[in-house]
């Protein structure tokens, strides 16, 4: 019988509802959920492939110690007694959880109450001080909480929407696809885009602010200096509710216009528009993301963007407040525990004595952590400086996603003893790990997530666990167990954890704390298999509704008053004459952190198949790059080789890489190996959107394509990238040196059986060489070299491993790499979603599709998740221009 379970989606803070439905013959289909209030039916590129991410290929299905299979019963033993062990030698703060915004609130507040109320330690931190740390920081330090202020409904509500460091139609596409829609009902409504790199987001700007890396805070003291000066300060409400007003214009009056100028590089016009716009536009939203959080002054960023909402007391209103756009779906979550190192459970602070006790008392704990922990730059220092004796970390990939990442797997590498909770055996971190743990993924596990408008919402199982996965919570409190600690961790289901933690949000609260969910203290299990979707706080008594903070004050410091931060620019060129560019680093459309889940799916690899670099093409050509050649990118800390990809969307002296690939899938492309560890120095979070670099060609004798039926082995290449494709694989490669017999490497590398014979030539005077290996009628794998990067057909070439091959001539056709005209090359993947290529999208506009609407109606591209309309926006105005000249 078909069974539908609403759910909610694993990737991005948005928090999309997903409707999965399991057919009578086991075949999961996803939809966006019509009632879920985040995205009302809508899904992204990657929530709409969540069907083919959740197949077996690669899962840890069984407990391993030192690779090889163990019972359950031997690894938790095994973890509980080097814990334990270390802890009676060497102290509580001996031990360590590095965790994640991919676990559950459940999971997490485990994990929480074990190290602080009972190792007594605060080192547990989490891949969550990489994206919202300073957001954390930055709304501590001006309201006394880590709070949100406002909703998603306030950015379709807004006149003016700022999109400052966020790359919203690729990185959050469901709301960038709500506020393209009420910009169309409401085309008086104004969006001012802040980012270095002319990105997808910025089709929808009426304002792009290309401003100089790092000069955020410069921006937006000039417009609180600004707002003073046009007496647009709102006086009632900063009277009222807020202290340190003058101090923080003090700071500001030191900035002038010109400074202004010369810090971000702006033109005049455009500096004097923005502030304009902000001052007199009364229903304004900024929102914030990585570009403002992953910075050494990210705190400041986040206190100079507050300051001018308190100041125009623009905030808590309908349309009008500074939005955290979250990374992870989780990561509000994993804040509501305290899943960071710096933080109490329920939004209690460490350096509360009355919070610590309060916290304690509640735990029944025999300890409880008296001083903050170490931040996740810290902790893997600590554990390279063998101060960490035992690590456990879950859910994440330090290996690859934290900066300096070549230190951090060594570090991980020479601790005595590292668990590793995950659902894929083989992933950078997992290889290093004595102990692995099977953990149930997205369709398995149960529990609650937190979105970026503080909404709660369920993740429901709808898959039997596989082989002996097991929920992470069930595996902290085993081994809690075995510590001797049964009693506070004797939970049957997440049901029961939810309650508990629910009731430690209600604690001796009475409105003290932002964070308050006691409605649900207590909750059985059939009333939370349906718990609906609601918006925190939702005290005790109390039915849900939407809910938005401050446009009366009620701030949570002492007195009830925000606090202005007095914050100042500061120098943001790390440039020198060895390094030269300035390297940014972020997420793609298609893919997700280290692509454990999204490298599955073909669909999500078809957009962009391996890693590369924006240059700009000026910058491109005097380091010798051209267009789809290969790129070095160099700093102190390390260097990774991706293809070039040359655009004016890119900054002059500045680079884009994403963070994504991975030893798994590239030879050599962890980004993160590149970037130092400077951090933030009130949130801790690293730097990752400035960082000094070399860029050099990466000269190879050859470059290859490949597709092949087989996961590639054995990949004995200067430069690979291997990707998912349909059928099988695809798989980009360049030589440093010839190699004698390409047959022989593609039977090796390609698992081509002895018996098949190649059909191909090799031409010894271009270099070329094409070979294909057929068994009947099937195409096994095809190889294309050349002395440049290979011209071939990428998609078409895929598409003949699921083609029959009966005659000669097709054969010959796809050793020649030339489509016949029965079987048109649809070009490079634009709309991953629908599956239209570059090609189709040319001929339907040369067919009549003037825009991006017809383009959807003729082919559907664009009418999903909407993150490729501004690509199709650009190829439709690129043709019609060329056609008219």
């Amino acid at each position: 019988m078909e069974q539908a379970v609403k759910t909610t989606c694993p990737y991005c803070g948005v928090g999309c509802g997903v409707v999965a439905t399991v057919a009578e013959d086991g075949v999961v289909s996803v939809k966006g959920d019509p009632d879920h209030p985040s995205n009302y039916g809508r899904l992204c590129s990657k929530g709409a492939a969540l069907a083919e991410t959740i197949d077996l290929d690669g899962r840890l299905l069984h407990p391993e110690i030192d690779g090889r299979q163990a019972s359950w019963d031997a690894a938790l033993d095994l973890i509980a007694a080097k814990f334990a062990g270390a802890i009676a030698e060497h102290g509580p703060d001996s031990v360590a959880f590095y965790v994640s915004g991919q676990l559950l609130t459940e999971d997490y507040y485990v994990a929480n109450k074990l190290m602080k109320g009972f190792f007594g330690s605060a080192n547990i931190d989490t891949n969550s001080r990489l994206c919202m740390s300073s957001s954390v920081a930055g709304h501590r330090r001006s309201f006394g909480s880590d709070t949100v202020p406002g909703t998603y409904e306030d950015l379709e509500l807004a006149d003016l929407v700022i999109l400052t460091g966020s790359n919203l139609a690729w990185c959050h596409p469901v709301l960038y696809q709500r506020l393209v829609a009420a910009k169309q009902r409401r085309p008086g409504m104004k969006v001012v885009v802040i980012d270095p790199r002319r990105t997808m987001t910025a089709d929808i700007a009426d304002l792009h602010l290309a401003i100089r890396p790092d000069t955020d805070v410069a921006l937006f003291v000039g417009l609180l200096a600004h707002l003073v000066s046009n007496n647009a300060v709102e006086q009632n409400y900063v009277a009222a509710h807020t202290s340190g007003f003058a101090e923080a214009f003090s700071a500001a009056a030191g900035v002038s216009f010109r400074d202004v100028l010369e810090r971000t590089g702006l033109p005049a016009m455009q500096l004097r528009e923005f502030y304009r716009l902000f001052t007199t536009t009364e229903k304004v939203v900024t929102c914030y993301s990585q570009g403002v959080n992953q910075s050494s002054s990210g705190t400041d960023k986040v206190n100079a963007i507050l300051n001018c909402h308190l100041a125009t007391g623009r905030i808590g209103r309908p349309g009008m407040g500074p939005f955290s756009l979250t990374g992870q779906p989780n990561a509000m979550g994993g804040r509501e525990v305290g899943g960071l190192a710096n933080m109490l459970a329920a939004h209690m602070t460490l350096e509360s004595a009355d919070d610590r006790d309060r916290v304690q008392r509640f735990w029944a704990s025999p300890v409880i952590a008296e001083k903050p922990g170490l931040k996740a730059v810290d902790l893997f220092q600590a554990v390279a400086e063998g101060r960490i004796k035992a690590l456990w970390i879950m859910a994440t990939n330090p290996a690859v996603s934290m900066p300096d990442a070549d230190a951090v797997a060594a570090a991980i590498k020479a601790c005595p003893f590292v668990a590793v909770s995950d659902i894929l055996r083989q992933t950078d971190t997992a290889r290093l790990a004595h102990v692995l743990l099977p953990s149930l993924g997205w369709g398995e596990k149960s529990g609650t997530v937190t979105n970026s408008e503080r909404r709660i919402s369920r993740q429901r199982a709808f898959l039997d666990a596989p082989g002996q996965a097991r929920a992470d919570w069930w595996q902290l409190a085993e081994v809690a167990r075995r510590m001797g600690f049964a009693e506070a961790f004797a939970y049957t289901a997440p049901a029961k954890i939810f309650s508990e933690h629910a009731a430690l949000s209600a604690f001796e609260n009475a409105g003290r704390r932002d964070f308050d969910i006691g409605a649900h203290a207590g909750i059985a299990q059939h009333a939370y298999d349906a718990l609906a979707p609601f918006q925190w706080p939702q005290p005790a008594g109390q039915a849900p509704t939407e809910t938005r903070f401050f446009a009366d004050g009620g701030f949570y410091h002492a007195g009830g008053k925000a606090r202005f931060v007095a914050v100042e620019p500061v120098e943001s060129d790390r440039t020198n004459a060895d390094h030269p560019f300035t390297l940014n680093t972020g997420r793609i459309r298609d893919q997700w952190h280290t692509m454990t889940r999204t490298g599955k799916s073909a669909r999500l690899s078809s957009h962009i198949a391996e890693p590369f670099a924006e240059l700009h093409p000026r910058d491109a050509m005097e380091i010798g790059v051209g267009n789809a050649g290969l790129v070095e990118i160099e700093s102190p800390q390390g260097r990774v080789v991706v293809r070039a990809l040359i655009t004016e969307r890119q900054a002059r002296g500045s680079i884009f890489a994403p963070m994504h690939w991975n030893d798994q899938f590239a030879a050599r492309a962890r980004i993160d190996a590149v970037v130092p560890a400077i951090t933030d120095r009130f949130s801790g979070q690293p730097a990752s959107k400035n960082v000094a670099v070399a860029a050099r060609r990466f000269k190879a004798q050859h470059y290859a394509f490949a597709v092949s039926r087989t996961k590639p082995v054995e990949l004995d290449a200067a430069y690979w990238a291997v990707a998912r494709a349909d059928g099988g694989w695809r798989l980009e490669l360049a030589f440093v040196a010839p190699v004698e017999a390409w047959t022989d490497w593609c039977r090796r590398t390609l698992a081509i059986p002895a018996h098949v014979e190649p059909l191909g030539y090799a031409d010894a005077r271009t270099g070329d060489v094409r070979l294909a290996f057929f068994e009947g009628t099937r195409l096994l794998a095809a190889f294309f070299l050349a002395r440049e990067p290979v011209a071939v057909a990428r998609n078409w070439a895929i598409a003949q491993l699921a083609a029959e091959h009966a005659n000669l001539r097709r054969r010959f056709a796809l050793v020649a790499g030339r489509p016949g005209a029965d079987k048109p090359d649809p070009g490079a993947t634009v709309c991953s979603c629908f599956g239209v290529g570059v090609n189709q999208i040319v001929a339907a506009v040369r067919g009549g599709c003037h825009s991006v609407e017809a383009v959807g109606k003729a082919l559907n591209a664009g009418t999903n998740c909407g993150s490729c309309r501004a690509e199709i926006r650009g190829i439709v105005d690129g043709c019609l221009a060329a056609a008219a000249q």
